[in-house]
């Protein structure tokens, strides 16, 4: 099976997160077709051990959402070609063609459950290269963290022309606060992102009360911590309580990494010139970079601007550059 047989594999193969069983079966007979030793651990991870020069790990898990798998125009259609199973599946191929050891991880898109089994049940590696879409000639050093809060308030209840806030309102007015109390900074990067991602409200089932939910996610930049956020918000709160339930530091590594060399040095050796980004979203280099300390540096093919989009899709000779730029930054490393 070559790369892109893989990876077309991989795209039509589901795997939504939580539900990937049948897509890293699809790898482990990659990888064991090639000689390698792979299986998946009790997270259901794809394991296939290596070199531990550097780790070259993905998710193998993608949001919901059908895109019909075609090749059309030099690009692959399909759920999951950009977020991550285009840089899985050149991390996978790179990782056959040099020994790297690889990890396909799961549930990335929602509780990052795999990234964390494996920082607990393996050994630090040397170097980590975590895959996700940056382009072929661009790697990305940054990404800010996360702080997830659940803010719950109730109020007797009345009839609606009283003029006392109900719970509905109080809850309104929190998230105004909130959002309020962390203006934007000069860049979206360096500043904190508040965003409501749900809200519940109404008469509660035995009518005695109107009660009000909302689940909040802030996006936290590095200098920011999920303390700093805390102190903030509970500034802010004054009906009702706030229950935090997720807290991922943020990571900006240094551009002069062995890792980050090394895919420069890849980049250039396909024809790029190696850019380097920050992304405003978290990832599982966060986990990677909190917990070990080793460089970690995150790249992959694809054009993040297709992340979960209706319309997703890869370009081919990109994904071809992106196994090659692995490859070469993968040899590098593990002979250094």
């Amino acid at each position: 099976m070559t790369p892109r047989e893989l990876l077309e594999a991989l795209v039509s193969t589901p795997s939504v997160s939580g539900a990937e069983s049948e897509a890293a079966a699809v790898l482990v007979d990659y990888f064991e077709a090639h000689g390698r030793e792979a299986r998946i651990d009790d997270a259901g991870n794809v394991r296939a051990p290596g070199d531990d020069s550097v780790l070259l790990t993905s998710h193998v898990d993608t949001v919901p959402g059908h895109v019909g798998v075609r090749v059309e125009d030099g690009e692959l259609w399909g759920r999951g070609s950009v977020d991550a199973t285009g840089p899985l599946a050149a991390m996978a191929a790179a990782s056959v063609e040099t020994g790297a050891s690889f990890a396909g991880v799961v549930e990335e898109e929602t509780t990052s459950a795999g990234a964390r089994h494996l920082v607990e049940d393996r050994a630090e590696p040397d170097a980590v290269v975590n895959g996700e879409p940056s382009g072929w000639d661009a790697l990305t050093l940054g990404y800010r963290g996360l702080a997830s809060a659940t803010y719950e308030v109730a109020t007797e209840s009345g009839h609606s022309s009283r003029p006392e806030p109900n719970a509905v309102q109080l809850a309104t007015a929190w998230t105004e606060r909130v959002q309020a109390a962390f203006p934007d900074d000069e860049t979206v990067f360096e500043s904190v992102t508040v965003k409501p991602v749900s809200f519940d409200g109404g008469l509660a089932e035995d009518g005695q009360a109107v009660e009000a939910t909302v689940d909040v996610q802030f996006r936290l930049p590095p200098g920011t911590t999920a303390e700093d956020v805390r102190e903030t918000v509970a500034d802010c709160t004054t009906e009702g309580s706030v229950t935090w339930t997720e807290s991922i530091p943020p990571v900006m590594s240094s551009p002069r990494t062995s890792v980050a060399g090394a895919l420069r040095a890849g980049i250039r050796e396909a024809g790029g010139d190696p850019t380097h980004l920050r992304k405003t979203g978290t990832s599982d280099a966060n986990i990677y970079a909190g917990a070990w300390d080793c460089p970690v540096a995150t790249y992959g093919p694809g054009d993040s601007a297709f992340d979960h989009a209706p319309d997703e899709r890869i370009d081919l000779a990109a994904f071809d550059r992106g196994v090659d730029v692995l490859t070469t930054a993968a040899d590098r490393l593990c002979t250094s």
